[in-house]
């Protein structure tokens, strides 16, 4: 089976930089869009930067210029450097990965990292 792997949340100061990882493992196929998620207290999962397969990148508007999705097809992992931090990123962050892995058939399914805090705060 498929698992995600995230790593690299912690505690920064304001304008610092961290650097998140998502490694993907088990029976896979193909991995097509890679996703980063990010969920605040009181507040709603939102979308913060979604990377294709081809390599094509978008980012939510509140971190646009200041973080950077990129992903290592060979490793099957997709990171998310953070730059500039600001309170308001603090939150939960979720990897998710479209995955196709294949059995007696091709199955395309969304599989979810267990999530890393990244607080940031003086």
């Amino acid at each position: 089976q498929v698992q995600l792997v995230e790593s690299g949340g912690g505690l920064v100061q304001p304008g610092g930089s961290l650097r998140l990882s998502c490694a993907a493992s088990g029976r896979i196929f193909s991995i097509d869009d890679m996703t980063w998620y990010r969920q605040a207290p009181g507040k709603q999962r939102e979308l913060v930067a979604v990377i294709t397969v081809g390599g094509s990148t978008n980012y939510a508007d509140s971190v646009k210029g200041r973080f950077t999705i990129s992903r290592d097809n060979a490793k099957n992992t997709v990171y998310l450097q953070m730059n500039s931090l600001k309170p308001e990123d603090t939150a939960v962050y979720y990897c998710n990965a479209v995955i196709v892995t294949r059995g007696v058939r091709y199955i395309s399914s969304d599989y979810w990292g267990q999530g890393t805090q990244v607080t940031v705060s003086s």
